[in-house]
């Protein structure tokens, strides 16, 4: 099954995709982690995503698609996979579902873990003050400009998602295995 686990950043997607990695052989796709995997095998999109990087401009959406086409054949993602982090807008949604379609193949799932902003600040202030190794953009004001972000460029895709009747909603709050519960309801 071929998946989109949406949510802000520290909803737990990253948890939840890994939880399904290994309990179901889906596979987790992190656009970033795929654009530098293709810069580092200097392949042909590798080599202009290089390009386009290096001259400062952003990875225009097609590129990103012929990408995530590329990948999703390779046998890694028999069973399914899962995007974390794409789409981020309602036209690369639109061009996710026409890639998908010219290749027939389709999305089984959009899942939202639906989280409490005012809950995320808190559990991420509580994080930094309690490890010894804290990340640049661990901290609340990252976090603000973060959902800022996630509020403003990706939450309009839910409704895109919703018109379609593919979108299902989990509690991200909850603790994480009744989050992975409610994902392997909604999975079948």
């Amino acid at each position: 099954m071929n998946i989109i686990l949406l949510g802000p950043p520290g909803a737990g997607k990253g948890t939840q995709a890994k939880l399904l990695e290994d309990t179901r052989g889906m596979k987790q796709l992190s656009t970033g982690d795929m654009l530098r995997a293709e810069i580092a095998g200097q392949t042909e999109i590798g080599l202009r995503v290089k390009a386009i990087m290096d001259s400062g401009a952003l990875v225009p959406d097609e590129v990103v698609i012929d990408m995530i086409a590329h990948r999703i054949e390779q046998p890694d993602c028999a069973k399914g996979f899962i995007l974390d982090g794409f789409p981020r807008t309602v036209p690369q949604a639109e061009a996710l579902d026409a890639m998908l379609a010219a290749k027939n193949k389709k999305l089984g799932a959009v899942i939202q873990l639906v989280v409490d902003e005012d809950a995320l600040l808190a559990r991420i202030e509580k994080r930094a003050a309690e490890s010894t190794t804290v990340r640049a953009d661990d901290n609340a004001e990252a976090l603000k400009k973060r959902l800022t972000a996630y509020r403003d460029q990706t939450a309009p895709i839910v409704p895109y998602y919703e018109g379609k009747n593919m979108l299902k909603k989990v509690d991200g709050m909850a603790a994480v295995n009744l989050v992975s519960e409610q994902i392997d309801k909604i999975l079948g």
